[in-house]
């Protein structure tokens, strides 16, 4: 083996909550086509899942307002733990957040999220428009943000 060759190091990618809740058993509208990207992704070793304490807050909120089964969530959160490794924003990251915040943002958990994505060079893969277009709004690099349709593109390309 070549050993200039280096490989390919496989896509870190951070997810919304919105991802993260059909792992703990809550059904979320069009996104089975992504999971199963996702999943294909995973299994052939070519992303590396991300996850934040906030997201994990964020979901754990979500489900105690639902008829939740207890069994499905501690499966979903012990694959999670297995699967996914935990990032934090930089203290700079908690910086930008709360100015991002003050500038107007409402979802304070999202900007946490991006600007963890942002100072730990991750994709962070999210549907949330308004979050895209208030951050190109204030000139903000938005090239972390991936969406379904470009994460279905890399199914056929990585």
């Amino acid at each position: 083996m070549n050993s200039s060759v280096k490989p390919k190091v496989p896509l870190k990618l951070l997810l919304d909550t919105t991802y993260l809740l059909p792992v703990v058993g809550v059904d979320v509208e069009d996104i089975h086509n992504t999971l199963k990207a996702l999943q294909r992704l995973f299994h052939r070793r070519k992303i590396q899942l991300y996850c934040t304490p906030f997201s994990l807050m964020e979901l754990l909120a979500k489900l105690s307002k639902t008829a939740y089964d207890e069994e499905r969530v501690l499966i979903g959160l012990e694959s999670m733990r297995k699967h996914f490794t935990v990032s934090h924003p930089t203290v700079k990251g908690y910086v930008k957040a709360l100015k991002l915040r003050k500038e107007g943002f409402r979802d304070f958990i999202d900007l946490l999220l991006y600007t963890t994505a942002v100072t730990r060079q991750l994709r962070f893969l999210t549907r949330d428009e308004d979050l895209k277009n208030f951050l190109k709004s204030r000139g903000e690099n938005v090239e972390c943000l991936l969406s379904e349709r470009e994460l279905e593109r890399l199914v056929n390309t990585l």
